[in-house]
């Protein structure tokens, strides 16, 4: 036969109720620990007995995280539930009316677009001319707006290019003026040289005067004697024949 139902009451027994109390809470400490494991979960479980001690049990010993996080969840829960029925009522309305407004919204929209005119009468569709051509008027003044707007950007900017252009011409003039006073300066240094070495004095290289044998004609007659004379008075100098 199978085991009867075992109707749930307090043990009266104390020694009993102790024994059930100690197998049980082994049990339920190792379930607490199988669901942690196997399903992930995050288990807090705490138990006093009837003497007041405690028992506790908390996935990865975070106990305080854990309730931390039930507290958090509890007083939303009572938030939600102490909401009072005239508030209630009042969201519902609130939010009818910014249902309704989001729609005329959208409405207004599709009609701007041009969309869904069919449903509008003469004077909606002159209204919404107007509409517009006031907003035409807007968009065609800020387009003006921006446009003076980056023309005078742009001004400024041409203002700064052309100081900038200024500043490089001179620092180009003032290379070029510093490279032909260094180029003149060069050019002269050669004709000075060369105009010291005109102005040194300069010295006449003067032949060593002929040497004249006249031993050679002392044997022969005076004609040969007369010609001997003649060729060495020849080829004295003049300022050797002044007396």
């Amino acid at each position: 036969m199978g085991r009867g139902r075992v109707q749930l009451k307090r043990i009266e027994n104390k020694i009993n109720r102790q024994v059930t109390f100690s197998k049980r809470r082994n049990g339920l400490l190792k379930k607490a620990n199988e669901i942690s494991v196997l399903c992930d979960a995050e288990v807090a479980l705490i138990v006093f007995s009837t003497k007041g001690k405690l028992y506790q049990y908390a996935t990865d010993s975070c106990m305080e995280k854990i309730l931390e996080r039930y507290e958090r969840y509890s007083y939303a829960e009572r938030a939600l539930t102490m909401t009072e029925p005239e508030n209630q009522g009042d969201w519902c309305l609130e939010y009818g009316k910014m249902k309704a407004k989001i729609e005329a919204l959208q409405k207004s929209q599709r009609h701007l677009m041009g969309e869904q005119l069919d449903t509008l009468n003469l004077k909606e569709l002159q209204h919404l001319e107007q509409q517009l051509e006031n907003s035409l008027k807007h968009i065609r003044s800020r387009k003006t707006q921006v446009l003076l707007n980056s023309i005078s950007d742009l001004e400024k900017k041409e203002k700064e290019l052309q100081d900038q252009n200024r500043l490089l011409e001179k620092e180009i003039t003032e290379k070029e003026r510093a490279m032909a006073i260094a180029q003149q300066a060069q050019w002269e240094q050669p004709s000075q040289t060369q105009t010291t070495s005109s102005s040194s004095p300069s010295f006449l290289i003067i032949d060593p005067l002929p040497t004249v044998n006249i031993g050679d004609y002392q044997g022969r007659g005076s004609e040969d004697e007369d010609g001997a004379q003649n060729r060495i008075g020849s080829s004295l100098l003049p300022w050797m024949l002044r007396p």
